[in-house]
């Protein structure tokens, strides 16, 4: 299976020569013309890894960087004419993989997807197939839930909402996080789905819902599975 390239440039020329130069080696590409476009392909089709132009009208490529970091850790390679060393190092501050100064060859861009993919891959591979916390544990391949043992079950959204906040385990994610990720960017400021899903876990994994110990809701801040401090 191919992997799936997101190109999201407004220069529709270079769009297309890019996408077809991807083709022909070998890639799934989809387009996308403007930052917000490219967001809704992130979020409906998930790429494997995404090449996006600093210089776009409305919303430009920091921004549009910023709302992937949000929701996604994909790779990411910026395309830009500013050739600075600040930019450059504003790039890597977003959460930037490599950084490409136009005017560039098509052949080195291919050569550098491929190289990032291959380190993502690495990395994929490394990371816990399982989670346990406390008596819970989590297999996120098979995408179930077990206490102490026994199974519980999860409706779709609830093991969604489960198994974002056991892959950032006793991290605290703010509750617009966890709506972009597990219910998408038409959700923003819908908070009472938040609440609403974290109580129907609470009441499947926690000894007392009303005093958890499990999914705790950090005051201004947000959610997390279980703390570290």
């Amino acid at each position: 299976m191919s992997d799936k390239i997101l190109i999201v440039d407004d220069d529709t020329t270079l769009l297309e020569l890019i996408r077809q130069s991807l083709t022909n080696a070998g890639f799934d590409v989809i387009t996308a013309a403007s930052g917000l476009k490219g967001l809704q392909l992130l979020y409906n089709d998930r790429p494997n890894l995404v090449v996006l132009d600093v210089m776009m009208p409305r919303m430009d490529g920091w921004q549009v960087c910023a709302r992937i970091r949000e929701i996604s850790d994909v790779p990411i390679i910026m395309l830009t004419a500013k050739d600075r060393e600040p930019d450059k190092l504003r790039g890597f501050q977003h959460g930037v993989d490599d950084y490409l100064t136009k005017p560039f060859s098509f052949p080195e861009l291919t050569a550098r997807i491929r190289a990032i993919l291959n380190r993502a891959r690495k990395a994929a591979a490394q990371k816990p197939h399982t989670v346990a916390v406390g008596d819970l544990l989590i297999d996120l391949d098979a995408k179930r839930l077990s206490k102490r043992g026994a199974p519980i079950p999860l409706t779709a959204i609830e093991y969604k909402l489960l198994a974002l906040l056991a892959e950032n385990l006793r991290r605290i994610l703010s509750t617009d996080q966890i709506l972009r990720h597990v219910w998408g960017d038409e959700y923003a400021g819908e908070t009472s789905y938040v609440k609403r899903y974290v109580w129907y876990l609470r009441q499947k994994i926690e000894d007392d819902p009303a005093q958890p110990t499990y999914l705790l809701n950090e005051r201004g801040l947000g959610y997390s599975l279980g703390r570290d401090y």
